[in-house]
């Protein structure tokens, strides 16, 4: 019966007869374990909702950015100068405020983005 409960979402299994400060303790920890995963869900919102406001070219900018080529490698992919790339580099990071590389490669993992494969950055590119 624990299993069968558990695995329907009970966060708590108590046996008869037990204390009501155990029944308060349950319901306290899962009215926690509620508001933590409410904030992740409004925090991840928060984040795609500031992602979707990227133009194309910052979300392609970004994408390349996160899988580690360099801007220099970056602007050749996309045809482009670096300064270019820099800049369209520095409105992504301002839009989805990450302030440094780490917090924008942390971001785009939440997002579960992909890296765009390029001719570049395949293994056996020449660069």
């Amino acid at each position: 019966m624990t299993v069968k409960a558990m695995k329907s979402g009970a966060v708590e299994f108590l046996t008869k007869p037990f204390q009501d400060q155990d029944l308060l303790d349950a319901i306290r920890q899962a009215l926690d374990r509620d508001r933590v995963t409410r904030q992740q869900h409004s925090n991840l919102a928060g984040l795609r909702k500031r992602y979707e406001a990227l133009t194309a070219r910052e979300r392609d900018v970004m994408g390349l950015v996160v899988s580690g080529m360099l801007n220099k490698q970056i602007a050749f992919d996309l045809g482009t100068s670096e300064i270019t790339v820099k800049i369209h580099r520095g409105h992504a990071m301002r839009k989805v405020q990450a302030e440094s590389l780490a917090e924008l490669v942390r971001m785009a993992a939440k997002l579960e983005l992909r890296a765009a494969v390029t001719p570049a950055s395949l293994p056996n590119s020449q660069s």
